[in-house]
């Protein structure tokens, strides 16, 4: 998990998310240059975005805001 690339104020990420999993983790993809997530959350209600952006804080420690893809599993974020 120490793979990550860097990232700084303003950089957007792709995301693939996965919800309604059994471990919740972010797994970089190197090969695609995105970030597939794993959420324990269902897509429902808003649950699965939240639980995305809490990952991403307590994992990589960056504030991170949905742009685009809300209702989609295909997202992308920009760092705060």
């Amino acid at each position: 998990m120490n793979n990550f690339p860097k990232f700084f104020l303003g950089n957007t990420i792709l995301i693939k998310a996965k919800p309604n999993s059994s471990k919740s983790n972010l797994e970089w993809d190197e090969d695609k240059n995105i970030f597939n997530a794993y959420l324990h959350s269902i897509p429902d209600d808003n649950k699965a975005n939240e639980e995305l952006i809490k990952l991403f804080k307590k994992e990589l420690k960056l504030k991170v805001e949905i742009i685009s893809g809300f209702k989609s599993k295909n997202k992308k974020v920009i760092i705060l």
